[in-house]
């Protein structure tokens, strides 16, 4: 009995894919017309005629990518980096006619659930993970098991997968570098995020680096959560240290996220400390919050909705056995400089 000839052999014929082949046969705008008029031509050549078989094999695709995100606090989901993360996700599923799911955990001390449902439940043709713990070995299940997966951020231990993020340590550095070099700040306070994260780690790091190249040696670190009210602890600590009559221990405050700046600068503020003038406060992320303060806060802008496009482009790639570049996509960021630090607002300096 002969074989039956399936999409799959269509798209072999024309040299793309079985979903760009299934695109061109429905007449799909995204798929340019010599490629639908090949796609056509190459079935009618093959005798392709859409079929059980044919639906059989779209069923092999769940058409569906799932972004994994290990811990579902409620922190986790109100920061805005998630929402611009999804915002390019779906960009990119859409163009591919595709939905986004999200795998999470509605028990947070089980932090196996979110991978476990995605690897077999088969809900998802791949997976996206971000904001995982450095010592959450469920990560490392994930990419073993055969799934395309892709991560955002870095993964030193995990440096063959294929992943997407920025360089955290020299943004950070680079922060540092503009308040020692424009602002003339020398005692320094790092609100770090989680340390068991590598983002937290990164950007502490970086800080910890520019101090040393500019041989610092008042400077602090307190470890915050991210939140806005660990950036208010933070400062609220260091006012309770205070020693005689020193209105602030240190000249600048280099916070690990917008979100903790927010808190920090509204603690200040009550305790009449002024910023920029006594106190430089520089964040990380620029996703909202750095825009609308007063002064507004000098930051670095993350392009989440662009690595949020990228990876699911990536995940794609994997999906579909299309070779890829590296394995890791660094992608630039923006040292966006408003009044916190002192300098005119809104001037953009790309990196």
């Amino acid at each position: 009995m002969p074989k039956s000839v399936t999409l799959k052999d269509v798209a072999a014929k024309v040299g793309v894919t079985s979903a760009a082949a299934s695109m061109a046969l429905s007449g799909h705008e995204r798929i340019s017309e010599k490629t639908r008029a090949a796609v056509k031509q190459a079935a009618e050549d093959l005798g392709y005629v859409p079929s059980s078989a044919g639906r059989a094999l779209r069923s092999q695709r769940a058409d569906a990518v799932a972004l994994v995100v290990p811990n579902s606090s409620a922190h986790v989901f109100g920061h805005l980096y998630f929402m611009h993360v999804l915002t390019g996700m779906s960009t990119a599923a859409n163009a591919h006619d595709a939905q986004v799911i999200v795998s999470t955990n509605a028990d947070t001390s089980n932090g196996g659930v979110a991978y476990e449902r995605v690897m077999r439940s088969r809900t998802a043709d791949g997976a996206i993970v971000t904001s995982a713990a450095i010592d959450d070995h469920h990560v490392e299940a994930l990419v073993a098991s055969g799934l395309p997966v892709v991560l955002i951020g870095n993964y030193p231990h995990l440096a063959d997968a294929v992943s997407v993020g920025i360089d955290d340590v020299s943004a950070t550095e680079q922060l540092v570098e503009h308040l020692v070099t424009e602002h003339g700040r020398r005692r320094l306070l790092h609100v770090s995020g989680t340390l068991d994260h590598q983002t937290g780690i990164d950007r502490r790091d970086g800080f910890l680096r520019a101090a040393e190249k500019h041989s610092l040696t008042d400077v602090a670190v307190i470890e915050g959560d991210l939140a806005e009210q660990s950036g208010a602890a933070a400062v609220e600590q260091v006012l309770r240290q205070r020693t005689g009559d020193e209105r602030f221990p240190f000249d600048g405050i280099v916070f690990a996220n917008d979100d903790m700046a927010v808190g920090g600068l509204a603690v200040l503020r009550r305790a009449g400390v002024d910023v920029p003038g006594e106190v430089a406060v520089v964040g990380f992320d620029d996703f909202g919050f750095a825009r609308v303060t007063t002064p507004g806060i000098t930051t670095i802008r993350v392009p989440a909705e662009e690595m949020g496009r990228i990876a699911t482009e990536r995940l794609f790639d994997l999906v579909d056995r299309r070779p890829g570049g590296h394995a890791h996509t660094e992608l630039g960021v923006e040292v966006v400089l408003r009044g916190s630090c002192g300098c005119d607002p809104d001037h953009t300096d790309p990196h």
